[in-house]
């Protein structure tokens, strides 16, 4: 990550129109831009701290640059579709992006995601660069323990979950308010700080991506229920414990 108090972004688009237009928006606001048409520059793009990605390249798969992308950094990556993209995104998004939007859409929308994933990610490096040393409150339900402090989630069997900013947020906005019905637009406050238009899928494809990292079986969820026309509930109890932090 840069040492600079200004972030890097990449934005990766065969489009030059939509380079240039994203770039400008970014530019305005402050950030430092880099616009590149592949998967080539991508790579030789160097201190990034966001990557937004089309899904769609001419002769590259998008979302196969994210998971290469994931595989050596975890800046926060956000992917950005066509309409009739949106189905193949749910499905084969997994563990690559953080976020997504599809086109056309508001720059402004846009800017707003683009500082959230930023402020998400500065809050997790604050964090893991400065151990806790005061006793730390623990979230146990189900099979698994969940450190906010840390922010680690450990089963009980040992292994941690490897969730992204993203997923992370939305089990903290879940494990806050367990049993109760919360609507995508409550959740997308929760978890991103700004609403959003109903249509948008982005707090669909992190329950789905969540309950495959959480759930005992992600295609019968006892963890994340559906409500069919509402939104989603966290139908878990929740236990809070403080532990001693190790010395």
């Amino acid at each position: 990550m840069m040492s600079s108090q200004v972030s890097h972004i990449v934005i990766v688009d065969d489009e030059q129109e939509v380079r240039d237009v994203l770039a400008d928006a970014l530019v305005q606001v402050g950030y430092n831009v880099t616009k590149a048409s592949n998967g080539s520059q991508l790579r030789a793009t160097a201190n990034i701290d966001l990557a937004v990605i089309d899904l769609r390249l001419n002769n590259e798969d998008g979302l196969q640059l994210a998971r290469q992308l994931r595989e050596s950094s975890d800046v926060p990556i956000m992917m950005l579709t066509g309409k009739g993209d949106a189905t193949d995104l749910i499905i084969g998004l997994e563990v690559a992006a953080d976020d997504y939007m599809m086109k056309p859409f508001n720059l402004r929308e846009f800017t707003a995601r683009i500082n959230a994933l930023l402020r998400r990610s500065k809050k997790s490096q604050a964090i893991e660069s400065n151990p806790v040393v005061s006793d730390e409150t623990l979230y146990q339900f189900s099979d698994w323990t969940l450190n906010l402090s840390r922010r680690q989630l450990i089963h009980t069997k040992g292994h941690q979950a490897d969730l992204t900013y993203g997923e992370f947020s939305l089990l903290e906005a879940f494990i806050f308010s367990p049993h109760l019905v919360l609507t995508r637009e409550q959740l997308m406050e929760k978890t991103h700080g700004y609403d959003s238009d109903s249509m948008d899928r982005t707090i669909d494809v992190l329950v789905v991506r969540l309950r495959r990292k959480i759930e005992p079986n992600p295609r019968i969820p006892s963890l994340i229920k559906t409500e069919r026309g509402l939104g989603y509930r966290f139908d878990c109890s929740v236990v809070q414990i403080t532990s001693p932090a190790p010395s």
